[in-house]
């Protein structure tokens, strides 16, 4: 029973989508132009911004009255009321399950709203376990992390694959602990030249179905 480990957001659920989402009802809501949008986004840089310094830029752009703490607030249940998660994943996971793969979520971001859009999607029927980095104080691409996963459902890296977007912590981390990657491009081209994905998909079922269709064994079913 090999490991999958996947992460979590524009991977398993589509968090630009969801943050465009909340961004747009927000920005209506404060008399904003709706082309504030696209400042939004980019201040927020894929989620990669701390969601302190987006509340405390929003704040002093628009002069808000908020405290820093009720944005923040205001950024976590936004934003997982907008996550939506799509049948089809959960059916490629279904899928991937019944041909004996173990699905782990692996994912960088704060336990709150991590854990919140996992339960609040109903990802917590189709995969065994999660692992998310402030829990365990450890992010990817760090290997730890991963280790971490497979001892959460107690089993080796040995044979496991990593799906996901993000070049450095998901294929890098992947790299870094000797297993095989596939890789959502999002529209994007690889350029990292230290290292590289095993395989390339558009997104995460396509990626399952690359997984699948290495694996020897479900290739002879």
């Amino acid at each position: 029973m090999p490991l999958l480990l996947l992460d979590l957001d524009n991977t398993l659920v589509d968090r630009d989508g969801a943050f465009r989402a909340w961004g747009a009802r927000f920005l209506a809501g404060v008399g904003a132009p709706p082309y504030d949008l696209d400042w939004l986004v980019d201040a927020d840089a894929d989620g990669l911004t701390s969601r302190w310094d987006l509340a405390d830029a929003i704040r002093e752009r628009y002069r808000l009255r908020d405290s820093v703490v009720d944005l923040v607030d205001e950024l976590h249940e936004g934003q997982i009321e907008s996550t939506k998660f799509d049948p089809m994943v959960g059916a490629a996971l279904r899928i991937a399950a019944d041909a004996g793969w173990v699905p782990v979520i692996v994912t960088n971001g704060e336990t709150r709203q991590q854990e919140a859009k996992i339960r609040h999607t109903g990802l917590d029927r189709f995969v065994a376990d999660w692992v998310i980095s402030q829990e365990v104080d450890c992010r990817k691409p760090n290997p730890r992390i991963f280790e971490i996963a497979a001892e959460r459902v107690r089993m080796r890296l040995r044979g496991a694959w990593m799906i996901g977007d993000g070049p450095e912590a998901d294929i890098g981390g992947a790299t870094t602990v000797g297993i095989p990657s596939v890789w959502i491009h999002r529209g994007r081209r690889w350029t990292e030249p230290r290292f590289g994905p095993t395989r390339i998909a558009e997104g995460v079922i396509q990626a399952v179905a690359e997984v699948l269709a290495a694996d020897p064994q479900y290739r002879m079913r």
